[in-house]
């Protein structure tokens, strides 16, 4: 996920290297979160199954092999989506760069990971609009 221009300053100058060693060296082009190659189309059915060409099997949101395969109803609605590696905060914490808290996530594990601060920040906003002060 590219980093917004007024958060960029939040980030350290060697960012886009030490992201780079996160996602390729580390997690070896391949999602943390449920194992979804970079830079490849997938084929998923929008509910966290995907098919994993490489090992010939169809996976849940967490990369595990599905025990029932979808139905043929389920298979007719899939979709392609290209996958794109980043690089995200575990704790959130921009400034807390250590290789235990960054993690390579696709675009779907990266959004599941950050929904609950989002909703915080959301929320706090909200709070503080309504604020007379």
């Amino acid at each position: 996920m590219p980093i917004r221009r007024e958060h960029r300053f939040f980030y350290p100058i060697d960012w886009p290297q030490l992201s780079a060693t996160i996602r390729f060296r580390r997690a070896g082009g391949c999602c943390e979160g449920c194992g979804r190659p970079h830079g490849q189309s997938i084929p998923h059915l929008g509910d966290g199954r995907w098919w994993d060409a490489s090992a010939g099997a169809w996976r849940d949101g967490r990369g595990r092999a599905l025990r029932a395969l979808p139905t043929s109803e389920e298979v007719a609605g899939v979709r392609l989506t290209k996958v794109v590696l980043a690089t995200a905060h575990r704790d959130h914490d921009t400034s807390n760069n250590a290789d235990a808290n960054l993690a390579a996530f696709c675009q779907r594990c990266h959004m599941l990971h950050d929904r609950p601060e989002h909703q915080r920040r959301r929320l706090a906003h909200a709070v503080q609009a309504e604020s007379p002060w």
